[in-house]
């Protein structure tokens, strides 16, 4: 029988999102020579489109220009997908892990990833689904209420999910989200009519669904800006 792995936690609030993206690079370089156990990072960006290796042009259905009317950056990155937005009140986790020493793939990873938003979206009594052929992410109908980018190097993991409890759903009508179209956007708070509690306990909710879900012994916690 497997034993539970210890999982790290930092919870960093509104980060930029150069600023995560070069931690994550850190954070990958250590967990790929052993110096650090696994590590999930929960944070918010501030008003962010990023672009996958899937990425096409006309997917960004504004002209770059514009996006700093908008008080948006535009980042191109290496994980998987296309282009989504993040921004404030949206939870984001990026795992930091190491997939052989959980013993899942590729595929199952990111299943799971599907799980965790699904099971946070049912504590609130929202039935939501993974998405189907064509589709990524988690949906509730036809409306994305969670996206998924994710890379693996050498069987480490970064980025990862995006879960929308109340973000500005404006700023999803700039992009084709994931490059699906005809699609609508949503989020926890639009699928409830509820207020919902704060963004800490929304975010800690996540953690715990990730943790259940993924089999690790909760560890070390940190509330950290970097």
């Amino acid at each position: 029988m497997r034993l539970p792995q210890t999982l790290k936690i930092r919870k960093m609030g509104i980060v930029c999102y150069r600023e995560a993206l070069h931690l994550q690079e850190k954070l990958v370089s250590a967990r790929k020579a052993s110096e650090i156990p696994d590590t999930l990072l929960s944070l918010q960006h501030p008003h962010t489109y990023t672009l996958g290796k899937r990425r096409t042009d006309h997917n960004l259905l504004i002209p770059e220009s514009d996006l700093e009317k908008l008080g948006a950056e535009l980042h191109y990155t290496e994980r998987g997908g296309d282009i989504t937005f993040h921004g404030p009140n949206q939870a984001i986790l990026y795992p930091i892990i190491s997939l052989r020493d959980i013993g899942i793939g590729a595929r199952k990873y990111v299943e799971k990833l599907e799980q965790t938003m699904i099971e946070m979206a049912g504590l609130y009594g929202v039935k939501a689904r993974a998405g189907e052929k064509g589709e990524t992410g988690v949906w509730v109908g036809d409306r994305k209420i969670g996206a998924i980018g994710v890379r693996i190097s050498s069987g480490i993991t970064s980025h990862g999910l995006a879960f929308n409890v109340d973000p500005d759903l404006s700023y999803f009508k700039h992009i084709v989200p994931c490059g699906i179209a005809d699609k609508d956007v949503t989020s926890l708070r639009r699928e409830t009519g509820e207020v919902l509690p704060s963004q800490e306990v929304v975010e800690e909710q996540l953690i715990s669904c990730f943790v259940k879900l993924f089999g690790y012994s909760r560890s070390v916690e940190e509330n950290s800006c970097m």
